[in-house]
């Protein structure tokens, strides 16, 4: 079987069958190709010669030009599901990737915006033009409800309630979840709707977030829009779509300390996964445990 065309199959089964993001869809075509590459130097021209051997090799090459454990064990994931696509084909009857692992590496703490970070890029002004209008409505509803960039961008007027003030979001792997909106979200997205008919004139189109053409929002486009808002009021660092996601299961685990309920409403397969927000939330208990436990503060003039 040649190297190419069962990437671009893979690829398009990825986009019809599973729904993932454009984004999501590259990455998998970028890993596969990388391997493709590093294979093919190495005379192989047929996935079903490749062996633990030879990846276990890509591996160890990685690793040595400086790839971060993470990025290597992304590289694996999509290697194995591409075989595991292959077998369910019947193209394929082993997964050569599945018991090779990746080096490990230290875990990045995600980074989080505080409550007075987000005070200030939600302040709204009385002179708030329509886009400004909603892009608070949009990162309004980002940080009450978690969700990811490209779930954001596929609801559609329909995915939400806003009497009954929830909505419904698909996520990865096409699965659907119900999730709570915040009233400050609620209140932001009944301002932007009573200005949503100046930017779409097209009554037919469905989505909740349009740009100023009044087609639905672009990936990089609420991204340039959310950096723009931030340099605006002046936040420190990089704020991006998933810094608002990480800030709303950091600030949810330090309030309710319900790991699984922060599970759900994120999205994960894997409590593993949702674990990250534990290490943010001991540091935060950690900072309190300093400030008032008597054995922990410092006394002045004491030695």
């Amino acid at each position: 079987m040649s190297l190419q065309p069962l990437i671009a199959d893979f690829e398009r089964m990825l986009r019809s069958e599973r729904y993932y993001s454009p984004h999501t869809c590259k990455n998998y075509r970028r890993d596969l190709e990388l391997f493709a590459a590093f294979i093919s130097d190495r005379g192989i021209d047929d996935w079903l010669k490749v062996d633990y051997n030879d990846v276990s090799a890509f591996t160890a090459k990685r690793f040595r030009q400086g790839c971060k454990g993470n990025t290597i064990q992304r590289e694996l994931s999509s290697i194995r599901g591409f075989y595991n696509h292959l077998i369910r084909q019947h193209k394929a009857q082993r997964n050569p990737a599945q018991d090779v692992k990746a080096p490990r590496s230290e875990k990045k703490l995600p980074q989080t915006c505080d409550s007075e970070q987000l005070d200030r890029l939600f302040k709204e002004h009385g002179n708030d033009d329509d886009l400004r209008i909603r892009d608070l409505a949009m990162f309004e509803l980002m940080y009450s409800s978690g969700l990811r960039l490209a779930e954001l961008v596929s609801l559609d007027l329909d995915s939400i309630d806003l009497r009954q003030r929830h909505m419904a979001v698909t996520g990865k792997g096409s699965k659907t979840r119900h999730l709570p909106v915040g009233r400050k979200a609620v209140d932001a997205i009944n301002r932007w709707l009573r200005v949503r008919g100046n930017l779409v004139k097209d009554t037919t189109e469905s989505a909740l977030f349009t740009a100023r053409s009044g087609r639905r929002l672009s990936h990089r486009s609420v991204q340039k829009r959310l950096q723009q808002l931030s340099q605006q009021q002046q936040l420190g660092g990089h704020i991006t779509p998933h810094v608002l996601r990480h800030s709303f299961a950091t600030h949810m685990l330090e309030s309710s300390a319900d790991l699984r309920a922060v599970q759900e409403l994120l999205g994960h397969a894997d409590i593993g996964t949702t674990q990250i927000y534990t290490h943010l939330d001991f540091q935060h208990l950690a900072q309190v445990y300093d400030q008032a436990h008597p054995r922990a503060k410092k006394r002045s003039g004491s030695s």
